[in-house]
């Protein structure tokens, strides 16, 4: 009869003959640890989806100012899509775009299907300005762009309801954040713009 003797220090047990036996099942080899990626220094960094499925790397606006926004179709502040789409019209010429971000994120006021949220936009506001595909823009869920550019801007800054713009300069680096209740044609949000266009 074996005698067993348990040793403490390394999950085996000793039998009587000097035989080591496991005392614990073998373990599945854990995976490798996934790479992490270079902290992003500007919004040149990130791709979004169009709105139609395609890549839009915001690479491709560099030396522009962007004002990043995002909307909803069935908001108290929808309307502000028809200022948006003037602030394109007014600026674009200058190195101006806006890039709105269509979320459901604040009370689901948006359409589930991206292709519905396109013809809204087309057909009633004439937009002409990129959009990107439906995403979330806050919490733990919120694409990879939202949460840096949350990282750059204060606390206040961050969105907190549909229709909040950030303005991001040339150099690809958030300059501030507006809340939905500033107008898209307001002095304070078309002051910046020019500000960020001269700069």
């Amino acid at each position: 009869m074996r005698i067993w003797l348990p040793i403490l220090s390394a999950g085996v047990l000793l039998a009587a003959g000097g035989m080591v036996v496991s005392a614990t099942r073998a373990q599945t080899p854990s995976k490798p640890p996934v790479p992490v990626a270079p902290s992003a220094k500007t919004a040149h960094d990130f791709t979004l989806t169009r709105i139609d499925g395609k890549p839009m790397p915001l690479s491709a606006y560099k030396g522009k100012v962007l004002l990043l926004v995002n909307t909803a179709s069935f908001c108290g502040y929808t309307p502000q899509y028809e200022g948006l789409q003037k602030l394109q019209q007014a600026y674009q010429a200058k190195g101006f775009t806006v890039i709105g971000v269509p979320s459901g994120d604040f009370m689901s006021q948006e359409y589930d299907d991206n292709g519905k949220i396109k013809d809204f936009c087309e057909t009633k506001f004439g937009i002409s300005f990129p959009m990107a595909e439906k995403a979330h823009v806050k919490g733990d869920k919120a694409i990879p762009l939202y949460r840096w550019a949350k990282s750059q801007l204060p606390v206040e800054n961050e969105p907190k309801w549909n229709f909040h713009k950030i303005l991001i300069g040339r150099d690809g680096k958030p300059i501030g954040g507006f809340n939905s209740k500033v107008e898209p044609t307001s002095p304070q949000l078309t002051g910046a713009i020019e500000k960020a266009l001269k700069a």
